[in-house]
């Protein structure tokens, strides 16, 4: 009894010996699966489309920096998607067309308005400056009376103020204000002396065309050279600095009448005190 149950042991125990002997397939199995596997992985990452791949390269590039390349044929530029010949078409962007789109002005514009702005706005202030100074100075020459001996305009330079010299600043000949006319000289510097007047003034003098001859003036050049240095004097004494004035002497070569009359020469035979402007934009100046 006991040798065939020894024998059925036997016998279970082989096949056992059997089954585990051949488990080693299953892993050689396994094994040689992942090696196809990496190989097929391989080979499909050694065989690039490079058409493909430089297509989806620029369309690349295009996204992230927002610009279409010149012949692109990628999505932003119309085309269809790079790895899908049949793509859906997109509406065409065009760089330059949307950049103009959005208009900014130009901060040199800016500024040249804005300096033009300003610099109207000084000079309309300088002639309603002008204008005060104007009226003052009509008031004064009326309280003084003395207003048929003076004219005053507004032009394109600035204020002229023009003294006829016969009879009320200068002799015929000379260069020694009249004492009648010193009054109204110093008032017109002390307005020209006010604070809100800063101008550079100019004192012109001018002749008739006759000719002068003396010890003391050899031509009409130095009469009216002298006699606007005399008025510039008077002005000094109103109160205008010193390095706000200016003379000059033109004789008979700045006429402002014929010389053929006895009314013209009359005329030409004057002092003009000129306030300067200081803006230089232009504005239509009332006389």
């Amino acid at each position: 009894m006991s040798a065939p149950s020894n024998r059925r042991r036997r016998g279970g125990g082989g096949h056992a010996e059997h089954d585990s002997s051949e488990r080693w397939l299953l892993t050689y199995a396994d094994m040689i699966t992942l090696l196809l596997a990496l190989f097929i992985v391989l080979w499909s990452i050694s065989s690039v489309n490079v058409s493909k791949f430089a297509a989806l390269k620029q369309s690349l590039t295009e996204a992230f920096s927002g610009k279409v390349l010149q012949g692109s044929s990628g999505i932003l530029s119309g085309g269809t998607a790079p790895l899908e010949p049949e793509g859906t078409q997109v509406q065409n962007i065009n760089a330059s067309s949307s950049s103009s789109s959005a208009t900014f002005p130009n901060p040199n514009s800016i500024s040249d308005s804005i300096r033009s702005e300003i610099n109207s706005a000084l000079a309309q202030s300088e002639i309603d400056n002008l204008k005060r100074v104007q009226a003052e100075i009509r008031a004064k020459a009326q309280e003084l009376g003395l207003s048929g001996t003076i004219h005053t305009s507004i032009q394109e330079r600035g204020l002229v103020i023009r003294l006829l010299t016969d009879k009320v600043l200068f002799a015929s000949g000379q260069a020694v204000v009249e004492p009648r006319s010193i009054p109204l000289l110093t008032a017109i510097g002390k307005i020209l002396a006010h604070d809100g007047m800063t101008n550079p003034v100019r004192v012109e003098g001018n002749t008739d065309n006759v000719p002068i001859s003396t010890a003391q003036f050899p031509s009409n050049w130095e009469l009216s050279a002298a006699r606007a240095s005399a008025v510039l004097e008077d002005l000094v004494h109103g109160g205008v600095p010193q390095l706000r004035l200016s003379v000059t002497g033109y004789g008979k070569e700045n006429p402002v009448a014929s010389n053929l009359t006895v009314r013209g020469r009359a005329l030409n035979r004057r002092v003009d005190i000129v306030v300067l402007r200081k803006s230089s934009t232009q504005v239509g100046a009332s006389k």
